[in-house]
């Protein structure tokens, strides 16, 4: 199925199923990590970047679907759930959590092999209109002077020391992030931070970037990180290479 070494993480409590996964997708040719719990499998994926993610919801700790939430902050690496939980609500809520697709357990090696096959086909297409448009980026760390932002790890801090922001603040800063260097619409902004239906709210992202400024920016009379772009949105300053 692939002749190189495609890095695939696997979220999974239970043993014996690492070890199916592990034997069949070596045995493929892909490269795999390994992790227990949603907490372990959030910083593998941060520090690994795989090409897909294998995930199971009912996980010790953390549940399955806050694990898709958290890795969806700052990443569209694909996630294939592969689970017992068969019931047709089970499938919606992790969906629109944000995964790509759903296997109930148990499955056959073929269907697995297939639903891999196109979620790793989509993620490419996606990488190349990435390189040719402006898709979100999908390094957890973000640097721009003094301000550093760790999305895996839902940290924040300016010039070293920590920032608290409010779950509303933290998801605007998130989002802004992720489209780092691109302007972002107050319609872009409602949809993503608040949802959709709150379209004639169009006070809420200048109330919240007012706040968001007076914790993230040294001088929020005259900002460095978190730019207007007047009459249209926001743009937060493209972040450092390192």
């Amino acid at each position: 199925m692939s002749s190189d070494k495609t890095t695939v993480l696997v979220i999974e409590d239970e043993a014996p199923i690492r070890c199916f996964l592990r034997a069949y997708l070596e045995s493929q040719g892909f490269r795999l990590i390994e992790a227990e719990s949603g907490e372990e499998g959030i910083g593998l994926a941060a520090s690994h970047q795989p090409a897909l993610i294998l995930l199971d919801l009912g996980l010790p700790g953390m549940d399955g679907l806050e694990v898709i939430r958290r890795i969806r902050q700052w990443t569209t690496t694909p996630i294939l759930v592969l689970s017992a939980r068969g019931k047709e609500q089970d499938k919606i809520d992790a969906l629109d959590a944000g995964a790509d697709d759903y296997l109930t357990k148990p499955f056959s090696v073929g269907e697995l092999s297939a639903r891999m096959r196109v979620a790793l086909r989509h993620s490419a297409l996606a990488a190349q209109a990435d390189r040719v448009g402006c898709g979100p980026t999908a390094d957890p760390l973000f640097r721009c002077g003094e301000l550093f932002v760790d999305l895996a790890a839902r940290r924040v801090r300016l010039a070293g020391q920590e920032v608290h922001l409010t779950p509303i603040e933290y998801k605007l800063l998130s989002f802004l992030v992720r489209h780092s260097g691109k302007v972002v619409t107050h319609r872009q902004l409602l949809k993503e931070v608040w949802g959709s239906g709150r379209e004639d709210q169009s006070h809420y992202p200048r109330i919240y970037v007012h706040q968001l400024r007076h914790k993230i920016e040294p001088d929020p009379a005259r900002p460095r990180f978190l730019r207007t772009e007047t009459g249209v949105g926001y743009r937060l300053e493209e972040g450092e290479t390192s």
